[in-house]
């Protein structure tokens, strides 16, 4: 029993191999060229099933279902935070409280509700976000591990057809075999309603290094009127409340961007599955080979102790633990706010508490975007290479590739930042500046400006990194579309090739009445 609760513990942030093998396809009563003889074969997705059973094969992709209830309705949470009617509904808000200030902004208390209300809803969404990033991680993994397991079986059939000699390849090489231009998905994102378009242009707006640069000249304004406005609290609360706003509407951009390009990628994933899924069915047909597709096993990681534990934090804030802490922390603050007599400190102590935690879980996203698509892209990677060995085994090139522009000076600087914010160190910096924060609050005895203390930097410093994570999410999401994209133009190709040779070898059936076996 104590085994199994230290390995329950200890579970979270363990990168182990994945696992995957792509739906093997199967042919039902076909004529075969195999063993030197004229055969049928029956070949059904149950082996033990009669001739008769009907096929019924699993061709485009097909997203994992989760066993647990709980992770189901997690995951049912992340959809819809980033859908479109809570994306509206949070830009909504956020207008009626700017109209609302042209009343109430004066008053300290509106201030420190605005507050809270940003720390709550940022709480929020670095769970969500944490969980809705370590799912796209496993999708990706395990897309890149099916697409090998297929790939593989390909190319062992393909070597048969070939080495046969009764398939011929296609006379005066490529051009005789060029599949259609045209597909079902491009590099860039699709044209889409008005909310759409609009959150994809701010977006990149958002992300830009320029728009980066623009926010921190503007701290800097802020901080240049400290000494006319003598470092008051009202001062501080003005750009708390600048701050507050700005990063509950880079959340909901964030979540709804990278929910829609959730499900545009598995549009993609899915065209790719289903010209791959076409050329192992015809594959099949002509050499008569039933082997099921082979797992292809995605190895661990390798991670130091630092990330090790990074991982842990991140996997238990994607179980939203984290979410169950604030319930039962605000639970508490609102039992105390009768002996605090409902006062501006009061108001404060959740937006202190959200936003301190705030602070680490934005270090904490950003290490966790740039690590997962590291690892994405290897697996990723390993698949495209497959390709490039299938194209070798045809002796037909791919096509030609769509690329991302990584040489601007906006990828570079933006890069170059990511890769900074995303080092482990910086997430030790990030909870030694926490720790520091509290120890300053504590001295001045947790009043207005001790808790102001803990609110302005998390809540400056939490808004730089979502716009970081915005930056990093636009590059790898348009480097991944134009890869998968490339993958689906040579998957094009492969199919037009081999529907050459299934032409080939019907008319070279029909000559001579022998068949010839495929060694």
């Amino acid at each position: 029993m104590l085994n199994q609760i230290i390995n329950w513990l200890s579970a979270p942030g363990i990168k182990g191999a994945i696992e995957e093998r792509a739906p093997t396809q199967h042919v039902a009563l076909k004529s075969s060229i195999a063993d030197g003889k004229d055969s049928q074969i029956a070949v059904v997705s149950d082996a033990n099933a009669s001739d008769s059973q009907s096929v019924n094969n699993i061709t485009g992709y097909v997203a994992q279902t989760k066993t647990g209830r709980l992770d189901r309705w997690l995951d049912a949470l992340v959809t819809a935070s980033g859908s479109e009617p809570v994306f509206l509904v949070i830009v909504a808000g956020l207008l009626v409280w700017a109209f609302t200030g042209i009343r109430y902004g004066e008053q300290d208390n509106w201030a420190a509700l605005i507050s809270d209300i940003q720390a709550i809803i940022s709480y929020l969404f670095d769970s969500l976000l944490m969980r809705q990033q370590l799912n796209g991680y496993e999708r990706q993994v395990r897309a890149a591990a099916s697409l090998r397991s297929r790939t593989q079986s390909q190319k062992r059939m393909m070597r048969r057809v070939l080495a046969s000699g009764r398939c011929k390849r296609a006379p005066g090489g490529v051009q005789d075999v060029q599949a259609a231009e045209s597909s079902r998905f491009g590099p860039e994102l699709p044209a889409e309603n008005w909310a759409g378009r609009a959150s994809n242009c701010f977006a990149a707006f958002l992300g830009h290094f320029a728009t980066i640069c623009m926010y921190w000249v503007c701290i800097a304004v802020w901080l240049a009127f400290g000494h006319y406005c003598g470092w008051s609290d009202r001062w501080q609360l003005y750009i708390n409340s600048a701050t507050s706003a700005l990063m509950v509407l880079i959340f909901a951009f964030l979540a709804n961007i990278r929910e829609r390009h959730t499900v545009y990628i598995e549009r993609c994933l899915d065209a790719i599955f289903e010209v791959d899924s076409e050329v192992e069915l015809k594959l099949r047909g002509l050499t008569g080979d039933a082997d099921e597709n082979p797992v292809v096993v995605i190895p661990a990681p390798r991670v130091n102790g630092i990330q090790r534990a990074i991982f842990y934090y991140a996997d238990v804030v994607g179980t939203l633990v984290g979410i169950a802490l604030l319930i039962i922390v605000m639970v508490v603050w609102i039992c105390i706010g009768p002996a605090m007599r409902w006062d501006d400190n009061w108001w404060l102590l959740i937006g202190t508490y959200a936003g301190l935690v705030g602070l680490v879980d934005g270090f904490v996203l950003r290490n966790v975007q740039q690590r997962l698509h590291q690892y994405e892209e290897a697996a990723l990677e390993s698949a495209k290479l497959e390709d490039v060995a299938m194209s070798d085994e045809m002796g037909v090139p791919p096509p030609d590739r769509a690329v991302v522009n990584l040489g601007s000076v906006n990828y570079r600087l933006s890069n170059a930042m990511g890769v900074i914010c995303a080092h482990e160190l910086t997430v030790i910096l990030g909870v030694v500046v926490v720790i520091g924060l509290i120890v300053g609050a504590s001295a001045m005895k947790w009043t207005t400006t001790g808790q102001l203390l803990c609110n302005i930097p998390p809540s400056i410093v939490e808004t730089f990194f979502m716009m970081i994570l915005i930056t990093g999410h636009n590059l790898s999401e348009a480097a991944w579309r134009a890869d998968l994209h490339n993958m689906y133009l040579w998957r094009l190709r492969m199919l037009s090739f081999v529907d050459h040779l299934e032409k080939s070898e019907e008319a070279a059936t029909e000559k001579t009445p022998d068949t010839v076996a495929l060694e």
